[in-house]
């Protein structure tokens, strides 16, 4: 536990808690919603919002908020009236936020592609105290958002027509859930890093989905991982020297590849156990599906 005694240490793995939580948190409705890569396309975005605040000479976890929110609700909007097209645009704002980031960064005084390498792919050292404040601010506004708005936002994430028909402001929730991921995105940056974050919001989600159906269940499994994934692979990063995003996402995938090993032959002792009890004429065809996707829809 020697390394509790560094302060660098202390605010690495405060904001390594707190991605933990608000990524799978986030996850559970973009999975959902089957955008499980939009905040790979927010973390493209969110590379010209840090060369700008290098540019700019203010921070670059605010500025990245900034401009990921504002990308964010392009993608949004996008997704409503660029039926025939969208795809072609989404390809452009994902590519040009990927290179506005390098040439702001460039443009910059003293700047250079180097300086981008903490924020693309995380790192421990660069943590700072006022970085620690921005992420907690974020972190917080992400959890009020997926734990006050739950129940509306899995309503539209389950099923848009059904929301709509019931009331719910459709076109204001999914902007909401777009942004909050924009914010997610920035939470994890100076963690996991711009390129791997999207890892951390699908992944946990998907290896929780192997255990259980109930929404309650996953969201808690998955935010459960999260913490693990995100605490262990900043340790690990920090005594076996090595990048901490991709040791983070390394222990994620090995989480869902363990998870899924557990829940695969438990599927199975269920399904042999529900044909047992079912009436003896009842047809082969009417069983219980041995697996399950992780994709499938998740009940409340």
């Amino acid at each position: 536990m020697d390394f509790l005694n560094y302060a660098f240490m202390q605010r690495a793995l405060l904001a390594a808690v707190l991605v933990g939580i608000t990524a799978p948190a986030v996850g559970i409705y973009l999975v959902q919603r089957r955008q499980a890569l939009m905040g790979d396309g927010i973390g493209h975005v969110a590379m010209t919002g840090v060369g700008l605040g290098f540019l700019l000479s203010t921070s670059p976890v605010w500025m990245a908020t900034a401009v990921s929110v504002l990308g964010a609700v392009l993608m949004e909007l996008i997704r409503w009236y660029g039926r025939t097209r969208g795809d072609i645009a989404l390809a452009m704002l994902f590519y040009g936020g990927m290179a506005g980031g390098v040439m702001f960064i460039n443009l910059a005084p003293g700047g250079s592609n180097a300086n981008l390498t903490s924020y693309l792919f995380g790192s421990l050292s660069t943590v700072s105290q006022s970085d620690v404040v921005s992420i907690c601010l974020l972190a917080a506004f992400v959890v009020l958002v997926t734990l006050g708005l739950r129940r509306q936002l899995f309503a539209v994430s389950q099923d848009e027509e059904f929301a709509r028909v019931t009331g719910l402001p459709v076109r204001a929730l999914n902007l909401l859930t777009a942004v909050t991921a924009a914010v997610t995105v920035t939470v994890a940056m100076r963690v996991v890093g711009l390129l791997l974050v999207s890892a951390l919001m699908v992944v946990p989600v998907a290896a929780a989905q192997q255990l259980t159906r109930s929404f309650t269940a996953t969201f808690v499994i998955a935010v459960a991982i999260g913490i693990a994934v995100t605490v262990s692979g900043t340790i690990t990063s920090y005594y076996q020297d090595v990048p901490p995003g991709a040791t983070i996402v390394l222990l994620t995938i090995a989480a869902f590849v363990a998870l899924t090993a557990l829940a695969t032959p438990l599927a199975r002792r269920r399904a042999r156990a529900a044909a047992q009890a079912g009436p003896a004429g009842d047809p082969a065809e009417c069983s219980v599906p041995a697996t399950r996707e992780a994709g499938d829809e998740v009940g409340v």
